[in-house]
């Protein structure tokens, strides 16, 4: 058998490209067509792109008290589902054009929570949904002191309504095998800290 990754973007035909919608974020119509793996072509045909830029999301732990930060906001795209739209999540904020995550990542920690980071750690880089969109997530682990954290923010000008939570580390994992966490960053990145927790805390050596 083939390995993977024998075709690459250079191996993408697009015969037609238009945008259908430009608001906040813009929708683009392609026309499009590929090689198949048994050796044929793909006819043409079209797809629907959501193109939104990237973003950085964050999660913010001090390793001394063993307890995570999490925001809780309201998300449009939950809504009419069997939960409520107020959701857990990181610190996140869009990259603006030329901006480092890790810049991101403490401009956004420090609006959305009051927090600053002692050291940011790579945690991993992923495509959200890319069947429709560009979007990838530059995703972070942040060490910060959670010592009189907690609190509302937001920035009003952008509709932002935050409360950012303490919230011991055993809680936050045990939130997702419950099913109260379930977006994919946060998923990703609690679950990298029940990996990463004893090295972290200075249990295990580096």
């Amino acid at each position: 058998m083939p390995k993977p990754f024998q075709f690459s973007a250079d191996d993408v035909t697009i015969e037609k490209r238009e945008t259908v919608f430009q608001g906040f974020f813009r929708m683009d119509k392609l026309w499009l067509t590929h090689p198949r793996f048994d050796g044929g072509q793909m006819p043409v045909f079209t797809r629907e792109l959501f193109l939104r830029g990237d973003a950085t999301c964050v999660l913010p732990y001090d390793p001394r008290r063993d307890e995570v930060v999490l925001l809780e906001q309201f998300r449009l795209g939950a809504l009419g589902r069997n939960q409520s739209p107020w959701l857990l999540e990181l610190v996140a904020g869009m990259n603006e054009p030329g901006e480092r995550p890790e810049d991101v990542a403490s401009r956004e920690a420090q609006e959305e929570a009051g927090l600053s980071f002692r050291r940011l750690e790579k945690i991993c880089d992923y495509l959200v949904s890319p069947g429709g969109t560009t979007e990838m997530i530059h995703l972070y682990f942040g060490e910060t002191s959670t010592h009189g954290a907690g609190g509302l923010y937001g920035l009003d000008h952008e509709h932002e309504d935050i409360r950012a939570h303490v919230v011991p580390a055993e809680d936050a994992i045990a939130m997702i095998h419950d099913g109260r966490i379930n977006n994919a960053a946060a998923i990703i990145a609690l679950q990298w800290l029940q990996l990463n927790r004893p090295r972290l805390r200075g249990d295990t050596p580096e």
